[in-house]
């Protein structure tokens, strides 16, 4: 556990894939700690987090989930049994979570969007093995008090950071921007696109990133790596990073539509695992689907598959 500035205390998970670990925030409030995000779910989960409450001192007043995604929010109901607190969680992000982690048929959803976007049937199932590794560690808190950007806990504003997670939720307060996985240091966040996903996330994270340059926060705790000490520079980079590779996937689309597994090995490479094989075709598909939206390029479907071609 490490102390920052205004009392926060950072408290580093462990993971078993990269980036190896991730960051929760304990946020001093009136009435006690509001641990923000939870780590992964594991058998011992319980046990770790009695021993950084019993460090930090003091009783738990809420437990906030930024977003949905295993290292985020697989410990929430944990945290609720341990400390009897409330978890906060957005109402669109909620939804999410339930159709994911509450729903059985959502492997075989999967399996068939992978199938739609030219993934060979081998592979699917490697990709869709890869997204179950972490459903018996998902143990998230059903029916949490759900909330709304522009609303307040505690004092911190809750605010609206799609891209990365459609319905994910950033705090700020007093030039602190709890940021998650909206604002990463050293890598990019993965902005894909999913079954039952927004239509446009990436014009979704590109519009939340010109909200942070807006902002202009002091300083972001994300949930990996280290503090960020200028957060709109930050998005600045972000929005040039993304603009560069909308550019990447226009000069790899020609007359011949590709479909986005195609169209994943000309922007992300052909050496790539499963697991990253499946946000590599996520993210191409985010930026194809940004670029029809731009009228760059052109979405071919019919019943069996989703191809792309330059406009």
């Amino acid at each position: 556990m490490d102390e920052l500035e205004g009392g926060i205390r950072r408290v580093t998970l462990p993971l078993p894939t990269r980036p190896g670990h991730v960051h929760a925030y304990l946020l001093p409030g009136e009435d006690g700690w509001i641990v923000v995000d939870t780590g992964v779910g594991t058998p011992d989960a319980k046990e770790a987090w009695r021993a950084e409450l019993e460090r930090a001192g003091g009783p738990v007043a809420a437990v906030f989930v930024t977003h949905f995604h295993p290292d985020h929010v697989g410990a929430a109901a944990d945290l609720h049994e341990l400390t009897g607190a409330p978890v906060y969680q957005g109402t669109l992000d909620y939804a999410q979570c339930e159709l994911v982690w509450g729903n059985p048929a959502w492997s075989e959803r999967l399996r068939d969007w992978f199938r739609l976007h030219g993934v060979p049937d081998d592979v699917t199932a490697e990709l869709v093995g890869q997204s179950s590794l972490y459903r018996p560690f998902i143990r998230y808190q059903r029916d949490p008090v759900l909330v709304e950007a522009g609303e307040y806990l505690d004092g911190w504003e809750l605010v609206a950071a799609p891209g990365h997670a459609d319905g994910q939720l950033c705090l700020v307060k007093d030039g602190v921007l709890v940021s998650a996985d909206h604002l990463l240091p050293r890598i990019t966040p993965t902005v894909g696109l999913w079954p039952a996903s927004r239509a446009d996330p990436l014009g979704d994270y590109q519009g939340a990133l010109r909200r942070m340059e807006e902002l202009a926060p002091r300083i972001a705790l994300p949930g990996h790596g280290d503090p960020i000490p200028d957060p709109a520079g930050r998005a600045r980079e972000l929005q040039e990073h993304h603009r560069l590779r909308l550019e990447e996937a226009v000069t790899a689309l020609g007359s011949e539509p590709k479909t986005g597994y195609e169209l994943s090995f000309a922007l992300f490479g052909d050496d790539l695992k499963p697991g990253s094989r499946r946000f590599a075709v996520a993210e191409t598909l985010s930026h194809a689907e940004r670029l029809v939206n731009e009228g760059a390029a052109l979405r071919q479907e019919d019943d069996s598959t989703v191809s792309y071609t330059a406009a």
